[in-house]
Formats: structure tokens, C-alpha cells, sequence
């Protein structure tokens, strides 16, 4: 089976989100994909970021991470993702956001003369979520537990994409209620 970063694949908002959204069923051991077990597949998703992500005007055109930086990368990564993910669901801490922050200034140092860097460009954009006015915004889906920014006017989006997730958990609902009509 082949992939490809898709429009669905950036729906976090931001790029610090859709990178830690980048593992598929986190919370599954049995059915966990990480989409960054394959180096190529970091290397592409530079260039899905570069089509499809939120951020794309704001970093220029990304380049791949260095793959002396992969390791780092994968650590701030797993940061963004811990504190993030506690935020949302209101239990965050400082231990957690000092460990983000360590990550974020550790490749900001690696980072030398490759600002466009993959790497680089995501430590940017987990500091301006760090910096979020509203952290109220920041969700999780309930359908895929992926991250992601409600920038709704009224704060009532419910899923990461209404497209994919939306419309499963639309249609689930759908047909158990149909399965109840037939079934007295």
C-alpha cells in the first residue's frame, strides 16, 4: 500500500500539530502507525507541508530534516505531542511545557544556517501554539484523537476534518439508528 500526505494529513491547523499528528492511532500499541518510522517519509512530508499546510505562506518552502537532526526531530515531535495533548484536555503542566521548550531550544541551536529546515520551521511553530492567546482552541478529535486548532468564530468545530472524520462519525451514528428502526 502506497502513501501520500494529503489535504487530511494537514488538518491540525498548524505545523507543530500536524507533525505530531503524524502518528496514526497514538493511543492503539496494537494498531499505532508512525508515519515517520520511514526517513523517506519525513523527507515527503516536508513537501506535503509545502502543498497542503496551514503555515506554508508563513515558513516559505520547507526542506527535509538534516539526518543528523532525525533523532532530535522525532524527541520535539513527541514533546509537542505530550504537552499539547495534556493542554487540550486541561491537564497541563510545567514539567511538560519545560520539556517542549528544551526540545524547541535544542533544534533551534541544531539548526544553524537552515532556517527552511523541516525541523526548524516546526520548533516555530510549536512556540507561537505555546504563545496562543486562546488555548481554549486547541482539541482533540474525538473520531481519530489527532490535534487540532478550532479557528471557528464560535469554538463548536468538533472534528479535525469534517470531510473524514465528520462524516464517519456522522454515518456510524446514521446506522446504528437504522439498525434500531429494523430491529424492534
Amino acid at each position: 500500500m502506497t502513501f501520500a500526505w494529503t489535504p487530511h494529513r494537514f488538518s491540525g491547523g498548524s505545523l507543530a500539530l500536524d507533525v505530531a499528528n503524524s502518528v496514526v492511532l497514538r493511543d492503539d500499541p496494537a494498531r499505532r502507525i508512525d508515519r515517520f518510522a520511514d526517513p523517506a517519509l519525513i523527507g515527503a512530508f516536508a513537501g506535503g507541508a509545502n502543498r497542503h499546510g496551514a503555515e506554508r505562506d508563513r515558513f516559505g518552502r520547507l526542506e527535509p530534516v538534516a539526518a543528523d537532526a532525525r533523532e532530535n526531530f522525532l524527541a520535539l515531535r513527541e514533546a509537542i505531542d505530550r504537552h499539547f495533548r495534556a493542554q487540550a484536555r486541561g491537564d497541563g503542566s510545567p514539567a511538560l511545557l519545560a520539556d517542549l521548550l528544551e526540545r524547541v531550544a535544542e533544534t533551534l541551536r541544531r539548526s544553524g544556517d537552515r532556517p527552511q529546515a523541516l525541523d526548524t520551521a516546526t520548533a516555530r511553530s510549536a512556540l507561537s501554539l505555546v504563545a496562543l492567546s486562546e488555548p481554549d482552541r486547541l482539541k482533540i478529535c474525538p473520531n481519530c484523537r489527532w490535534l487540532f486548532l478550532d479557528r471557528s468564530r464560535n469554538r463548536s468545530r468538533a472534528w479535525c476534518d469534517m470531510a473524514v472524520c465528520g462524516n464517519r462519525v456522522k454515518a456510524s451514528r446514521h446506522y446504528r439508528r437504522r439498525r434500531k428502526e429494523i430491529r424492534p
